[in-house]
C-alpha cells in the first residue's frame, strides 16, 4: 500500500464510523415513537370504542395505507369488544367491510395478512390465557374479583388472554396499544388503563413510545382524554 492510500485510511474509517453512527441514531428515534402503523392502531382502537364511525372509517383508510393487512385491522376490531362491547364492535367491522368494499371498486387491492395459527390442542383457553395473563402481567394475576366472582376470572383468563390473545397474527405490542388506546378513550375505567400501561412495559413498549401513543389521542380524539392519559401514565413511571 502506497503513502497516499496510507493517508486516505483515516478518512475511511472517520467516514464508516459516521455511517454506523447515523444509523444507530436513526434506529433509536424509531424506538422513540409509534410506527405508522401503531399510530393508525391507536386511532382505530380509539373510535371503535367511542363509536365514532365516520372518524373511524378515515382512520381505517389511513390504517390500510399504512400497511396494516385486512387481518391484522379484523384482530383490532374483534379485540375490541371485550373492551367496549359487541355493539361498539360490530359496527367497526361493519365500517370496516364499507370500507374494503368501496377500494376494491376502486381497484386497490389491500393485503389479506395471515391467519392466526390454531390454538395449541394439548392446552385448554384456560390454561393457555392463564400463561398468556401471567406473561404479560408479569406474575399470577391476583385480587379480591378472583374469589369473589371466580367466574370472570375464568372469562378473563379463557376467552380474553386465551381465545383472544392467543390468536398470534396480532403481536402482544400491537394489542396492548389498541387496548390502551380504547380504554383512555372511554372515560371511568383508568384503575384498568394504569394495568394495561404496566403490561405495555411488559411487552416492551417504552416511555417514548407510551408518550407517542397518547400524543396520537391529543391529536385525533381530544385533549381531554389525553390529559388523563397522561396522568394515569405518571402514576405508572413513579413505580417503575
Amino acid at each position: 500500500m502506497n503513502k497516499k492510500h496510507m493517508a486516505l485510511l483515516p478518512v475511511i474509517f472517520a467516514l464508516m464510523f459516521s455511517l454506523t453512527a447515523i444509523a444507530e441514531a436513526q434506529n433509536m428515534v424509531q424506538k422513540q415513537v409509534l410506527s405508522a402503523k401503531q399510530q393508525s392502531i391507536v386511532s382505530i382502537a380509539a373510535f371503535t370504542a367511542n363509536g365514532d364511525l365516520p372518524k373511524l372509517k378515515t382512520t381505517l383508510i389511513g390504517g390500510l395505507d399504512a400497511g396494516l393487512t385486512i387481518n391484522e385491522i379484523k384482530e383490532i376490531l374483534v379485540q375490541m369488544y371485550a373492551y367496549a362491547g359487541f355493539p361498539r364492535s360490530l359496527n367497526g367491522i361493519n365500517t370496516f367491510i364499507g370500507v374494503l368494499e368501496e377500494r376494491e371498486q376502486k381497484g386497490i387491492k389491500d393485503a389479506l395478512g395471515k391467519e392466526p395459527s390454531p390454538l395449541p390442542a394439548n392446552k385448554s383457553s384456560v390454561d393457555l390465557g392463564t400463561e398468556i395473563q401471567t406473561r404479560l402481567i408479569g406474575e399470577p394475576a391476583t385480587g379480591k374479583y378472583i374469589t369473589f366472582a371466580p367466574a370472570i376470572d375464568t372469562f378473563l383468563k379463557g376467552h380474553l388472554f386465551g381465545d383472544i390473545f392467543g390468536r398470534d397474527n396480532l403481536d402482544f405490542q400491537s394489542r396492548e396499544i389498541a387496548t390502551i388506546s380504547a380504554l383512555a378513550n372511554m372515560g371511568g375505567v383508568n384503575p384498568q388503563l394504569q394495568s394495561h400501561f404496566n403490561i405495555g412495559f411488559n411487552v416492551g413498549l417504552t416511555e417514548a413510545q407510551m408518550r407517542s401513543l397518547i400524543s396520537v389521542l391529543e391529536a385525533k380524539v381530544g385533549k381531554k382524554e389525553a390529559d388523563n392519559a397522561y396522568e394515569i401514565l405518571g402514576k405508572v413511571l413513579k413505580n417503575h
